[in-house]
């Protein structure tokens, strides 16, 4: 007998007679035709299915043409490949990603599907799963191709592209990081409970599961893991939601209504940590309030809340155009009050209360989650904070996402009392966290001080550096635990401590002191899952069963380590080491983080899984089931049980029918419950062949398929109700998510503080001291370093010294040569106020400061085009908001203010705002200038300020560049010496080709020391050499200068010649004066006097004016100020 054609027929599915007219379905199994039933007598029922490779090879009936057209002629293969193509855009109507239709194009099934839930959901980009792929259709599948760079073509009406159902999580966060909202549309039914449902006939039912954009991918399910944009660890996911209401100052409606104030509510969620922040503040056309806001919380997702101002939609658009593909979505807040926002926000905490915390409770009754404390919170905040908090929910209901507003958000204002909020002029100027250069956190003060070990930790400390502390007591709690970690450390390196094995860690914690401890918990952390974003994850049900053990288990882990360390509420040590910790900070920190309900609760909800089915996704085998726990668990599995029983028992039949006594069911590829006989057996004609081999034939008899069928069932609603059961269980962890969260918390801010005494250790920094609150505002800094360029230069950074006191010198005005070293000094200053309120020791050799509430930075020249400003206007806005907003506690640092305009104009704004300050403010005020006539200030404002250069070295050398001049530059020079003004005794003319030369051999040496004094010239001319210009453009730029310099010498000069030359007319007049009043010989000796210190004064002046030395110059015009002193207080001493 010859071999028999073999076809192979699934489990899944006993054979049925097919219908005459089934709709045809791109996963479901092809019906059988009757001829198909017909073949040997040994094997009588003979289908083929699978679902992958059926649905890629069916072809989907034609539908009749309505409009018929003639026989088109035959087309070649590139012919009718061409023809597939879309048309170029130019030269096409239809979009591009869309096959020209018919008039009545005829859809599949899968095709009205699709277009149905586009329609439902047009700005969603869909990922569709068909079979084990999930497909793009039309213009998402030319997005997905370009992103994903995957091929895409034409399927029936649409373009299409797929990815494998495996690479889901890869695929999704990349076109999230593209900036898109993805939506994920998922079968809703399997195969097996589609065959015995009402829809078996039909295609398999479809919705939208899921929605990912980037402000909400970690908290969303099938996400967990963490992606590329995660891989430092300190990246903040925020949901920024901004509206405002337009606050007029003058009449409405004027011609400059747009210069009026704004009034802005803000509120930034960060959903996958449940932190909110929220805040109402007025701002100005410029929106630099508003500027800090976004800078500081770097939010991913920006939700525009319409009506906005022209200004604000700007400044928010060209934020998100600027930084990588931040999403920003519009929504309508049409609130006429805080009325209609607090309603919404009511209803939706009604809805909470009346479904999950109702459910949520603890053993004893009580409800652990109250949210109606949390809605007395949202009652006390600002009008326009409620409506964006309001708008935001209702955007975050798309998402499934709403109830951790009410049940597990922990909010905080973003404009606090105890916390100091840097301006965006503050955060950019001093590169706090991203640096000038190419943006990146690379040499900026975050990536210098931040020495964490876990994400949680990371994202803490960015915030504590761009909110310093301004209470004083809270800055003194940090240092000392700061301190005391610092101190028990065993080493510099103790954040490199071995972790020692669990079972021996915690006889070993009883030898070492606390920094060793907290390290030991810190590394353990690190290699733990982002517990704070795991938490959030299982409070939204959409953790995984292995991310739920390895999140619980690290913070059990971490608990029991840290019980060690503290003691317990009674008082009574735990351990011998119960007063190991001294700090109150430290004490309570450690307390929160392993607390005894904590540990049990931890313990209690680990008890309940089994860690290896997590691990292996068995969600059939997850739960610990036994009496009460998970009474529906045991009942389903009991069923499973019963099923596979009776399948099992049926092995006894066929050995008595086949007489075969040793006959048993084998698994081959998967398959299970196979009858394998040899080739030449014989078998009922009803027995189904399943596969074979040389030698033997395996069979699937009619009762197996049909006991297989009902297992399978059996397994499908047992995997039904054990997601269900899941799905319970994660969100009984509601009513503990308060007591974790606050434990992550603890944990986050030890890793803090724990880093903060690694980088005291490590870079030798010293503990700040703060003066009380009642005492004057000082800053006194003792050989101060730049945090970030010491951790570039090392021991070659040279200290510089800082002494400002409100009752004496509050005020510095720096000169020095370009590239001395001027802008690092001021800059260093702030560093280290910024260091020491945070809570971090500081680079210095001591530090005395009384606690800051402000510091404003005026630095740097840029415009910006897309506002329409220029770069003067950017200084003199930049200048405006300090002079509004600082104070006498204030510290206040402006870097060469006016050179965006003429110099006349310059130096009037520059000397009139350091008036200002100094008069109407007083605040500690670093003011960097090249202006020598801002000194004059130091008179009208005596014991103030101070003058003060960075000091340098000049050195004259042979230059080539001066022997290689050439004859015409020599005839040049010639030519501008000959224009000088020639003055009557000759001593003011200069050599323009001598100082030519002394410029071209001057070699300049920073010494990058401050030093008291004005500094005698700034170099401009060393700069442009070592820019590299032209040697021509540098030496005609020398003769220039001193041309420009003689001038103003001989004017000088032509105007002190006749008083100078004069003196005894001067005397003189003195002496007529005298007699004109018949004073008495005592006056008219006094007089003389006079005369004769003026004309000293006039003389040093005249010396001062024909010399060509800096050091000179100097000496003789102090020299000329001291004596004119001395002359105003005589004159004031006469009668």
């Amino acid at each position: 007998m010859g071999k028999q054609k073999q076809q192979v027929i699934s489990r899944f599915f006993a054979p049925k007679p097919a219908p005459s007219s089934a709709p045809t379905n791109e996963s479901s199994p092809p019906s059988c035709s009757p001829s198909c039933l017909k073949s040997s007598p040994r094997i009588t029922t003979t289908v083929s299915f699978s679902p992958s490779s059926t649905a890629s090879r069916r072809s989907h009936p034609q539908s009749p043409s309505v409009n018929p057209s003639p026989k088109r002629p035959k087309l070649s293969f590139n012919e009718r490949l061409v023809s597939k193509l879309p048309d170029p855009p130019a030269s096409s109507s239809l979009p591009p990603s869309r096959k020209p239709l018919a008039q009545n194009p005829k859809y599949t099934p899968l095709e009205q599907q699709v277009l149905e839930l586009k329609s439902d959901h047009p700005d969603v980009l869909l990922m569709v799963e068909v079979g084990y792929r999930y497909r793009f259709f039309g213009e998402d599948a030319e997005t997905a191709a370009r992103i994903l760079g995957i091929v895409s073509h034409f399927d029936h009406n649409f373009l299409t592209a797929s990815i494998p159902t495996f690479r889901l999580n890869v695929h999704v966060r990349r076109l999230v990081n593209a900036g898109y909202k993805v939506g994920v549309v998922k079968q809703t039914e399997t195969a097996a409970i589609k065959a015995h449902g009402s829809n078996r006939l039909g295609p398999f039912t479809r919705g939208l599961s899921a929605l990912y954009t980037r402000s909400t991918i970690e908290a969303a399910e099938g996400m967990e893991g963490g992606g590329e944009e995660e891989i430092l660890g300190s990246g903040g996911n925020y949901l920024l939601c901004v509206v405002e209401k337009e606050v007029l100052n003058g009449e409405k409606g004027s011609a400059v209504a747009d210069c009026f104030d704004v009034k802005i509510g803000i509120v930034g969620v960060e959903i996958s940590t449940g932190e909110v922040i929220h805040g109402e503040f007025n701002d100005y056309v410029t929106r630099s309030a508003l500027e800090a806001v976004v800078l500081s919380l770097s939010p991913v997702e920006i939700l525009l809340g319409e009506p906005l101002s022209a200004s604000t939609e700007k400044l928010l658009l060209s934020f998100a155009a600027t930084t990588s593909n931040i999403r920003v979505e519009r929504t309508t807040c049409n609130y006429s009050s805080d009325g209609g926002a607090l309603a919404e926000l009511m209803s939706l905490y009604e809805d909470v209360a009346d479904g999950s915390i109702k459910a949520i409770e603890c053993s004893n009754g009580r409800n652990m989650v109250d949210a109606s404390s949390g809605f007395e919170g949202i009652l006390s905040m600002p009008e326009l904070s409620v409506q964006a908090l309001a708008t935001t929910m209702r955007y975050m209901k798309k998402f499934g996402l709403e109830k951790i507003l009410c049940m597990g958000a922990s909010f905080r204002p973003f404009f606090s009392n105890v916390e100091l909020t840097l301006s965006a002029n503050t955060l950019h100027q001093l590169e706090v966290l991203k640096n000038n250069y190419n943006g990146s956190i690379e040499g900026s003060l975050l990536h210098a001080m931040d020495r964490t070990s876990t994400s949680f930790g990371s994202r803490l400390l960015k915030h504590w550096v761009t909110h310093p502390l301004c209470d004083r007591n809270s800055i003194l709690a940090r240092l000392d635990a700061v301190a005391e970690i610092a101190e028990s450390m065993d080493s510099i390196g103790g954040s490199q401590a071995i972790v020692l094995a669990e079972e021996n860690c915690y006889n070993a914690l009883a030898q070492t002191g606390i920094g060793s401890s907290i390290s030991q918990v810190i590394k353990m952390l690190a290699k733990s899952p982002d517990i704070q974003r795991g938490i959030a994850r299982i409070f939204h049900r959409t953790a995984e069963a292995s991310e739920f053990i390895g999140v619980i288990q690290a913070i059990l882990m971490a608990g029991k380590q840290l019980q060690k360390l503290y003691e317990d509420d009674n008082g009574n040590d735990v351990t011998p080491q119960g007063n190991l910790v001294k700090s109150a900070l430290l004490r309570r920190l450690i307390f929160t983080a392993s607390s005894s309900s904590l540990i049990s609760h931890a313990a209690k909800l680990l008890s309940s899984l089994n860690k290896d089915a997590a691990n292996q996704s068995d969600v059939l085998n997850l739960f610990n089931a036994s009496g009460d726990q998970f009474p529906e668990v045991v009942s389903g599995k009991i069923l499973v049980e019963i099923e596979k029983e009776k399948l099992d028992s049926l092995i006894g039949q066929y050995r008595k029918q086949l007489g075969m006594f040793n006959l048993n069911f084998i698994c081959v590829a998967g398959v299970t419950h196979l009858i394998e006989l040899s080739s030449d057996a014989r078998v009922p004609s009803n027995w189904v062949k399943v596969n074979s081999t040389k030698k033997t034939v395996r069979y699937h008899p009619p009762e197996v398929l049909a006991a297989l069928d009902k297992l399978v069932l059996a397994k499908e609603e047992f995997s039904v109700t054990c997601r269900k059961t899941w799905a319970n269980f994660l969100a009984e962890f509601g009513k503990y998510y308060a007591q974790f969260q606050s434990a992550v918390q603890a944990l986050a801010a030890l890793d803090c503080l724990h880093s903060l005494a690694i980088l005291s250790r490590n870079q030798k920094y010293v503990r700040p001291t703060f003066t009380s609150n009642e005492e004057p505002c000082q800053i006194y800094i003792s050989s101060g370093r730049h945090a970030v360029l010491e951790s570039i230069l090392g021991d070659n950074f040279v200290p510089n010294d800082t002494y400002l006191h409100a009752d004496g010198e509050h005020c510095q005005i720096i000169t020095g040569p370009n590239m001395g070293g001027k802008s690092c000094y001021i800059r260093q200053v702030a560093l280290i106020v910024i260091m020491a309120q945070v809570g971090s020791f500081v680079p210095a050799y001591s530090a005395n400061l009384h606690v800051i509430d402000g510091i404003y930075t005026r630095m740097g020249a840029s415009d910006r085009i897309q506002h329409g400003t220029s770069t003067f206007f950017e200084e003199v806005r930049e200048t405006s908001y300090i002079m509004e907003h600082c104070t006498p506690n204030s510290l206040v640092i402006i870097d060469e203010l006016g050179r965006g305009t003429s110099t006349h104009d310059g130096v009037a704004i520059a000397y009139a705002t350091l008036h200002y300050i100094l008069q109407q403010k007083k605040s500690m005020t670093l003011f960097v200038t090249h202006y020598p006539q801002i000194l004059d200030i130091q008179r009208e404002f005596e014991g103030s300020v101070g003058a003060y250069h960075v000091s340098y070295l000049t050195v004259q050398k042979p230059s080539d560049v001066c022997e290689a001049r050439t004859e015409a530059d020599v005839v040049e020079a010639h030519h501008i010496s000959h224009l000088t003004v020639q003055s009557s005794v000759g001593v003011c003319e200069l050599r323009m080709e001598s100082d030519v030369e002394s410029v071209c051999d001057q070699e300049v040496t920073f010494l990058y020391k401050v030093v008291r004094g004005a500094s005698g010239s700034s170099f401009g001319l060393n700069v442009a050499r070592l820019a590299q210009l032209p040697d021509s453009c540098i030496r005609r730029a020398a003769l220039i200068s001193a041309k420009l310099e003689e001038d103003t010498c001989s004017r000088l000069q032509n105007r002190l010649e006749p008083l100078i030359r004069q003196p005894a007319g001067l005397l003189q007049a003195s002496a007529n004066s005298s007699d004109h009043h018949k004073g008495s010989s005592k006056e008219n000796g006094e007089i003389d006097e006079l005369a004769k210190a003026c004309f000293k004064v006039l003389s040093f002046i005249k010396s001062a004016a024909i010399s060509a030395e800096t050091d000179i110059i100097f000496s003789n015009l102090e020299r000329a100020t001291d004596f004119a002193r001395l002359v105003i207080k005589y004159s004031f001493t006469l009668p």
